[in-house]
């Protein structure tokens, strides 16, 4: 052998062993000679488009290029054919998605407008020059309560004052839009937009303020029982519609309250829980009869309060988890603490309240593991970095987000060798500015390292990334490793990560596999076209 033989041998060598850690790569996932050839399918598809559909100048979109933030990219995003294709794809399970956040806000607003107790009202004068900053809020009001007002935005209307959401949309000024400037108006609170993402709001405490105000703004139309329930089956509905067969919602029970029917704040947790349970097994049977069971597996609950509480105020949600496990041992699947790392409580702060949790559970005779949220952040050695060491320590079965993980050497192999999964929230992070674009994401150096992922969307509705088809795509554009395969297997670990139990487990792996089966055959026969 020559030398350059030796050399593009030991090329090959070396390559083959830094990628071997990477779970596509694992003897569970030997990949068929169609699924090879559907790969190579998929890599020209996206060769092909990163050289033509990614290089053309748009008026709307300048410079773009595969991975490109997302809110900007979008509309060149669903124009494309690996889109196209990857909307087709089974995805397996959802791991990390706040429910108040899972379903369009336009389906929500319709749903909404079917119910008079719904009413609305500002605080100061709405006004062309501020109509993005003045923020609505929705109360669905007891009968004794309603009123007469027709009108936010005739000069007689007292800031404050609760109007009759169909009559503030039916009266809104002409000026302002009419209706359709109504609709426009409140969507626009409730999700990002790419102005506010990439240039007004451009530190990561100001696109958080106008995150965060999305959930005070939207909660106001869930936390209502008439809607709750049809707004759960939405989330699974349209979950199912793109591939998604399983769910782990993280549920914020802060408030202890949600409205009732009768418009006053009455409705404890449990009743949560036994709408959440029924409109699941409703979804279950509906999939039933079209001859889809496999299509819905099934849905859990992830049981989460927020870091701004003392340690006084979390021992009453621990022990409150603790009841609803023990009545409903089918839903609980978790406990997380969450907001924003930066600014809230860390892990520490807690500490003692949690490791006293775990010695309840063992009392009580329930098993409710933590699955933290840890490292959402750009900090190196700060708080919510240092939440990382915390969360595993106290045994957290997943991490949510861990975009700080790949500074820790010792993390990523504790993560590895203990199987702790990453819930990678691409398209989160980049919108909420941890990262510029795709290929900034550290999210390869996981996958590098072996670390087991679940991508996941965080909170859709805000983003506009429903499903996760969105997610996948930006994974897949920005890097030249991953391929179909690597898809798969992030699939395939959604489940072997989720809190399923091992025989539901199994039915669902066997369930992709067949549905991946199917989507490989649907690759090659696009191929042909």
């Amino acid at each position: 052998m020559s030398a350059m033989d030796d050399f593009l041998s030991a090329r090959t060598s070396l390559i083959q062993e830094d990628r071997s850690l990477r779970r596509e790569f694992l003897s569970t996932n030997l990949r068929s000679d169609k699924e090879v050839e559907a790969d190579k399918i998929v890599r020209k598809i996206r060769a092909h488009e990163a050289a033509t559909i990614w290089t053309e100048e748009l008026p709307s979109v300048p410079h773009p290029f595969p991975g490109m933030e997302f809110l900007t990219g979008k509309p060149i995003i669903v124009k494309t054919k690996l889109f196209e294709i990857l909307s087709k794809m089974p995805k397996g399970a959802l791991l990390h998605a706040h429910l108040d956040a899972t379903v369009n806000v336009e389906y929500l607003l319709e749903l909404a407008y079917k119910y008079d107790a719904l009413h609305v009202r500002v605080h100061e004068p709405l006004q062309a020059s501020k109509l993005s900053t003045n923020l609505p809020e929705f109360r669905y009001l007891p009968e004794t309560e309603f009123t007469s007002l027709t009108s936010l935005t005739d000069p007689s209307y007292l800031p404050g004052s609760w109007v009759p959401l169909k009559s503030a949309r039916n009266s809104f000024s002409a000026e302002l839009g009419g209706q359709d400037g109504f609709d426009k108006w409140v969507i626009g609170t409730m999700t990002i937009n790419p102005t506010e993402a990439y240039v007004t709001h451009n530190t990561i405490t100001k696109i958080w303020k106008k995150f965060l105000s999305t959930f005070r703004i939207a909660q106001g139309l869930i936390r209502v029982e008439p809607i709750f329930s049809e707004y759960v089956r939405q989330f699974f509905l349209s979950s199912i519609e793109d591939g998604v067969s399983y769910v782990e919602p993280r549920i914020n029970f802060i408030y202890k309250y949600m409205v009732g029917a009768d418009g006053k704040e009455n409705l404890p947790h449990r009743d949560w829980l036994i709408m959440f349970d029924r409109v699941v097994n409703e979804v279950k049977q509906e999939m039933a009869q079209q001859g889809r069971e496999g299509a819905f597996i099934g849905a859990r609950i992830i049981y989460s309060t927020v870091r701004f509480i003392t340690p006084e105020e979390l021992d009453w949600y621990l022990e409150d988890c603790i009841a609803l496990k023990k009545e409903f041992p089918h839903l609980i699947a978790g406990f997380d603490l969450v907001g924003p790392e930066n600014e809230m409580k860390p892990l520490i702060y807690y500490a003692k309240n949690l490791l006293r949790f775990r010695e309840r559970q063992k009392e009580e005779g329930v098993d409710i593991p933590f699955i933290f949220h840890a490292g959402e952040t750009l900090g190196d050695g700060t708080e919510a970095d240092v939440n990382l060491y915390d969360a595993i320590l106290l045994g957290t079965k997943r991490i949510g987000h861990g975009y700080s993980l790949v500074k820790h050497p010792k993390l990523i192999e504790t993560c590895r060798e203990k199987g702790i999964a990453v819930e990678v929230c691409p398209i989160s992070n980049e919108v909420l500015r941890l990262a510029s674009s795709m290929p900034m994401h550290p999210l390869p150096v996981l996958m590098n390292y072996g670390v087991p992922v679940s991508l996941c969307s965080d909170d859709p509705a805000v983003f506009g990334n429903m499903g996760l088809t969105f997610d996948y795509f930006q994974v897949l554009v920005a890097s030249e490793i991953t391929g179909l395969s690597t898809l798969g297997a992030l699939a395939r670990d959604s489940f072997e990560f989720s809190m399923l139990d091992e025989e539901t487990k199994k039915v669902g792996l066997a369930e992709f596999e067949k549905r991946w089966e199917e989507f490989i055959d649907y690759v090659l026969e696009y191929g042909k076209l």
